[in-house]
């Protein structure tokens, strides 16, 4: 589907953030399926009768079945700006993740260090530092319980590929529908349970704080958890 004026979560001359689909990819991969980077530079076009096309610039990602606030830069001076915040971890990152199994706390830090396995991208979590690993950390806490189900908050410190996923199921707490990382089964709609909350940060050229909000997806099950 492509972009609408509705999947818009934030816009100025610099920045737009909009509201990705879980299933929709960032950048074209070897599926050749149009990527959401394709789609929002094809609304600016329309939208500001850009004929050419217009520049945009991917500042950071979200797995394929993640559903949530992605931020694209509209010009290069934007780009190289919002590519410092997020290497000096100038960005506070919200998700929200569904899981079935009550963590044994109700709230901590992990900390782990992750290789990832490009042919199969599938990333494995260690306790210790081993040969050719990234060190990564996220905070969580319970937020909500409804039917047996768990709703996490998760704010990440760092952004490895993969890694609130791998984070929650080596806790013992996979995220709903990620049969990639331990949920038992997947789902139908190729997406998981996680989505990209809120994204905060001091905007790279007016000096002011940014706080873009995505509402839950609407599928009958999510927008369940929309009160918490």
């Amino acid at each position: 589907m492509p972009v609408t004026d509705k999947d818009v979560l934030y816009e100025d001359n610099h920045l737009i953030a909009v509201c990705k689909k879980a299933g929709d990819i960032v950048q074209i991969d070897e599926t050749g399926d149009e990527p959401l980077d394709e789609q929002v530079k094809k609304y600016l076009a329309i939208k500001y009768n850009k004929p050419n096309s217009a520049f945009l610039g991917v500042v950071h990602r979200l797995d394929r079945p993640v559903s949530g606030v992605i931020l694209f830069a509209k010009t290069s001076k934007a780009l190289e700006r919002m590519n410092a915040i997020f290497k000096n971890r100038e960005v506070k990152k919200t998700y929200w993740a569904i899981v079935r199994k009550k963590p044994v706390k109700t709230s901590g830090t992990l900390i782990h260090w992750l290789i990832k396995n490009p042919q199969k991208n599938v990333v494995t979590a260690y306790a210790e530092e081993v040969p050719g690993s990234q060190r990564c950390e996220l905070s969580y806490r319970l937020i909500g319980t409804l039917n047996d189900y768990y709703l996490i908050e998760v704010d990440p410190l760092t952004g490895r590929s993969h890694q609130i996923r791998v984070q929650l199921s080596t806790m013992g707490c996979p995220i709903v529908g990620d049969n990639k990382y331990g949920y038992p089964r997947g789902s139908r709609k190729g997406s998981i349970c996680l989505h990209a909350r809120r994204l905060q940060f001091i905007h790279p050229v007016k000096k002011e704080p940014v706080n873009i909000f995505a509402e839950l997806p609407v599928d009958g099950f999510w927008e369940k958890f929309e009160g918490f």
